[in-house]
């Protein structure tokens, strides 16, 4: 290395510190001038730029920072100073000049702050979060104080959700962001479901608006929107149930309930799509025109009321899902967590759960653990909202296979099974069926299936005592001795896939019968319930279901030993006896003859 490097190294890194100290001040500076001067326009439009973009510039995050917050102070002073809306009849040609301006620089600063979303420093995303969400509230109210009606202003608010959905990468220079991932952060993501959409209910109605009209049919979608787009919506945690649960508005123009109008007025509206009540409208032409030619209602509800209507967030809630799940199904993994939450995050909120019949079939198909868990939101729609599904318990027999005492989803299953079969008013034949398919299947089982088979095949039988015959059926008696069969031949068919048709009902439990002379203790001991009067209650079979290897051994090296076991054997003189030789004429004693090495090896005495 060369002794002139190292001065030359020293004075770079000199000239940078004093470019950052002078960057910081120029920001310092020019929000001080920006401040001072609003009401020139020639230099608000020049200083504004400038401080836009030495904001851009900065390769510190802490001056990216200053800059940030020093434009968020100056576009809330000119935002509440109604510099950045007006009427434009009554401005005159600088005026407009001027908004146009601030509005461009506005619509810039909105874009690198979605782009920090994405950023890699944690304080910087957050930051931009915060002040995106903060100067829509006051743009919101500027512009609403203008027009004289509630509103929010949709140039920054799809500026916010470009953001959290798109995730631009970051217009810092120095961010190292990959330009291949584009999933939501983490923490962006938390911080805006816990403060704005979980809480205040116009961000939550704009934003499930604007996600499915994003996501409808014949719209050209990244990859990764559909996938950030779930990650918000499966954080949701509060969504209401009664309209006079919609009290929360980050906008404070949007708090005041609306003004009640007449049915069939029709009320002026700018935004088409605010019209929720669409979604119950018959096609044109339809037989309920009833001839009068009218197939849409009259009624509209504006953007205020629509906030204040149960049924409208309910809408949007809806045709938010139905429109984003036909992106996830390529996905199981995503499908894995849609079903996680479905039955009781998603369905009690739509306004027509039964649309989600076909997307769940689907997924039953896929077998597994989403096959699992598509079958329990099959069955909610069954028992909740009258699905009729005739196939459902055919779907829930295939399941029983050698995989699902295996898989580490058993519990899963035997939990799902035993919700399934509860009911009282199934026939005896369907039942007997899934009882005689596990009791075959346990022959191959580990130990940790067998102590939650036994359990669960007990709680079917105690609730179905027609199925008692499967236990006390007594072998066939030959006609012509009098004597029991020696060799069974069982009815049961277990290729047959309709569980209605396997005459399982004619066969016998002899499967689970043999377990009581099982290597494994405690399966033996369960096993003998079975010999037993069923007089004892119902087993709970979450406590059987979480058994492994691992807790049975534990269980049986820290049971207490109730007799001591024997340590002294009885001594065995010939273990491996040899050959015995006929004994010849004159003697009196049997001859016995080692014959092999073992026998010479082990003959004592």
């Amino acid at each position: 290395m060369s002794t002139t490097s190292l001065p030359a190294r020293k004075k770079r890194k000199l000239s940078e510190t004093h470019a950052s100290e002078a960057n910081e001040d120029t920001i310092a500076t020019l929000e001080k001038s920006l401040m001072a001067s609003a009401e020139n326009t020639t230099s608000v439009k020049v200083e504004l730029a400038k401080l836009v973009k030495a904001t851009k510039k900065a390769t510190d995050p802490e001056i990216t920072h200053k800059g940030i917050y020093a434009l968020y102070r100056v576009f809330v002073s000119l935002a509440s100073s109604g510099r950045l809306v007006g009427t434009q009849k009554a401005d005159n040609e600088e005026k407009k000049a001027l908004r146009n301006e601030l509005l461009k620089q506005l619509k810039t600063y909105g874009e690198f702050l979605s782009s920090l979303l994405k950023d890699q420093e944690e304080s910087l995303h957050i930051a931009a979060l915060q002040i995106l969400m903060s100067v829509l509230k006051h743009l919101s109210t500027a512009v609403s104080k203008s027009s004289g009606q509630p509103q929010i202003h949709m140039i920054w608010w799809r500026c916010i959700v470009q953001g959290l959905t798109l995730c631009p990468l970051s217009l810092r220079p120095s961010s190292t962001s990959s330009s291949s991932n584009r999933a939501l952060i983490s923490t962006v993501r938390d911080q805006f479901v816990d403060t704005w959409f979980s809480v205040h209910d116009d961000i939550r109605w704009f934003f499930l608006r604007d996600t499915g009209n994003l996501l409808k049919p014949g719209a050209t979608v990244d990859p990764q929107v559909p996938e950030n787009i779930f990650s918000i919506l499966e954080k949701l945690n509060t969504m209401p149930t009664d309209a006079s649960e919609l009290n929360e508005f980050w906008i404070p123009a949007f708090a005041k309930a609306p003004s009640d109008s007449g049915p069939g007025a029709e009320i002026p509206d700018d935004d088409e799509e605010d019209d929720w009540r669409k979604s119950f409208d018959e096609p044109d032409g339809s037989e309920h025109d009833n001839g009068t030619g009218k197939g849409n209602r009259v009624y509209r509800l504006s953007t205020l009321q629509s906030l204040h209507s149960l049924t409208s967030h309910r809408v949007q809630f809806t045709v938010c899902w139905f429109a984003l799940l036909p992106h996830l199904s390529g996905s199981m993994p995503l499908c894995l967590r849609v079903l996680n939450i479905l039955h009781r995050g998603i369905m009690p909120h739509l306004t027509r759960p039964l649309r989600l019949n076909d997307w769940i079939g689907g997924c039953v198909d896929l077998g597994g653990s989403i096959g699992l868990l598509a079958l329990n939101s099959l069955f909610t729609l069954m028992q909740e909202y009258n699905l009729d599904y005739p196939s459902f318990y055919t779907k829930l027999y295939a399941f029983l296979d050698s995989d699902v005492l295996h898989l580490k989803h058993r519990s899963r299953f035997f939990r799902l099974a035993e919700l399934f079969l509860s009911s009282t008013h199934l026939p005896s034949t369907l039942l007997a069926s899934f009882l005689k398919r596990l009791s075959r299947l346990s022959l191959s089982a580990p130990p940790a299936a067998l102590v939650a088979i036994i359990p669960f095949t007990y709680n079917i039988m105690k609730r179905h005592p027609a199925l008692m015959c499967l236990v006390h059926r007594r072998p066939s008696i030959n006609e012509s001795t009098g004597l029991p069969e020696n060799h069974y031949v069982d009815p049961f068919n277990p290729d047959e896939t309709s569980p209605l048709l396997t005459n399982a009902l004619d066969s016998c439990l002899w499967e689970l019968v043999s377990m009581k002379n099982h290597y494994q203790a405690s399966v033996a001991i369960l096993a003998r319930i079975f010999e037993e009067q069923f007089t004892k209650p119902q087993y709970a079979l979450e406590d059987f279901l979480d058994h492994t290897y691992g807790t049975l051994f534990t269980t049986e090296i820290k049971k207490r030993i109730k007799a001591d076991p024997a340590l002294a054997m009885e001594h065995i003189k010939d273990l491996f006896p040899g050959k015995q030789i006929a004994p010849r004429e004159g003697d009196k004693e049997t001859l016995i003859s080692a014959t092999d090495l073992v026998s010479e090896i082990w003959t004592f005495g």
